[in-house]
């Protein structure tokens, strides 16, 4: 029989009847059918429920960054994520901000922007002015949808309205501001926008087709600022290094992208670990750093009167402590536990925090070291792992290589042959 990914019903199948499915038709072994059986501390059950189709597990590496201290409070920050020398850059960078008191986070309500499209308008400017002093009328039919997040003094805070045009003609685009609280939002907003899109309608006479929250959340920014000794981080030269490679990145897009990469390798680790939607944060900050018009720099960097240098940083952060993933996943309950957070304002400045810490470290490596040298190290180990190597002989073959400055999986191959024979 031929192959095909045509499966009708694939979806009303079990677990196990899926993956039976998929392993004829990838030819996959026993012992990768096994691997993908071993759901560790996640319950099939439970995985079956988060998403569709579920065949298994793809387990994350999970570490924790240490040494922070923010707004006078200590935290391990647990983050998910497969990079190497990531939390042991974290965890460094923060180490280097103690030295002057760590790290001074703030952060804004946590409201969201849910945005109604309004199409076949013969006047959008008139039906902006309509819509406007509809506004309470509006906010009211809005709020009716979760009179809970209402009771704990969240809801629909203002509602404005733009004209936009476009290629297919005057759109009007009226946006809730809602205050979400501890939740990230995106289902409360979208509920309240089908909600509301009615009550447009009549009071717009246009038509409404898009109902949706908005990724980038303007009116929820979390800031966080730390300033690091010039003596500890190694110098003038250092902060001067760092100074350069910062204003690189301010007017180049192609460096500002690998530049705030390196900032999301801390963030996106931290809104992984805690079940949040990496997706929505990472589109959020990048179309952020474009907000001017251009693609640019996330952070701010400069150097006090003491020539000690200064790092800001600035996001929008729409995570949350409640609904999702968040509560049902066992290891994101955990990693909200070790973090300690009671709020998503908290973890909001912490997400900042971390991707501060993640900057310096990565502009200090590049101002100096370079790069590489610390990656490499770690990234020897992966190597040595894929050439075969296990227990002891991991470490054995990944300093050979670094030793030798050549880290290629031929090359541990025949270290791991030499030091086994």
């Amino acid at each position: 029989m031929a192959r095909t990914s045509r499966l009708p019903g694939f979806y009303n199948l079990a677990v196990d009847e899926r993956l039976k499915i998929v392993a004829d038709f990838a030819g996959l072994s026993e012992e990768e059918v096994a691997l993908l059986k071993n759901t560790g501390s996640l319950d099939v059950d439970l995985a079956n429920r988060m998403i569709e189709n579920v065949i298994g597990v793809m387990p994350v590496t999970l570490g924790i960054a240490t040494n922070f201290l923010i707004n006078g409070k200590d935290y391990l920050i647990p983050m998910a994520i497969e990079e190497p020398s990531v939390v042991a850059a974290a965890s460094h960078a923060a180490k280097l901000a103690r030295v002057k008191g760590g790290f001074e986070t703030s952060s804004t309500d946590p409201v969201m922007i849910g945005q109604i499209q309004v199409v076949g308008l013969s006047d959008p400017y008139g039906a902006k002015f309509d819509v406007l002093n509809a506004k309470n009328e509006i906010i009211e039919r809005a709020n009716e949808k979760d009179p809970i997040l209402v009771k704990l003094g969240g809801g629909v805070k203002d509602v404005q309205a733009k004209v936009i045009e476009t290629f297919m003609g005057s759109m009007l685009i009226v946006e809730l501001l809602v205050d979400v609280r501890d939740a990230m939002g995106a289902n409360a907003v979208n509920t309240m926008c089908e909600a509301v899109a009615p009550l447009i309608e009549d009071v717009t006479g246009g038509r409404v087709r898009l109902r949706i929250i908005s990724n980038l959340a303007t009116h929820r920014i979390a800031r966080a600022k730390a300033v690091f000794d010039k003596d500890a981080i190694g110098g003038e030269d250092v902060v001067e290094g760092i100074m350069e490679a910062y204003a690189f990145a301010c007017e180049d897009p192609y460096r500002a992208a690998t530049h705030n990469k390196g900032i999301m390798n801390g963030i996106t680790a931290v809104v992984l670990a805690t079940g949040n939607d990496t997706r929505a944060v990472e589109a959020g900050c990048h179309a952020y750093a474009a907000r001017f018009g251009w693609y640019t720099s996330l952070s701010t960097w400069e150097v006090n009167d003491d020539g000690d240098l200064v790092g800001y940083l600035e996001i929008p952060a729409a995570v949350g402590v409640i609904g999702g993933a968040t509560k049902v996943h066992p290891i994101a309950k955990i990693n909200l536990k070790i973090l300690g957070v009671k709020t998503a304002r908290e973890l909001s400045e912490i997400l900042a925090a971390v991707g501060l810490a993640q900057n310096f470290a990565a502009l200090r490596a590049l101002a100096t070291e370079g790069i590489q040298r610390g990656h490499m190290e770690l990234h020897a180990r992966n190597v040595a792992i894929m050439a075969g190597a296990k227990g002891k002989m991991v470490d054995k073959v990944a300093e050979r290589m670094v030793k030798e400055g050549v880290i290629r999986i031929d090359r541990a191959k025949e270290i791991l042959e030499e030091l086994t024979s």
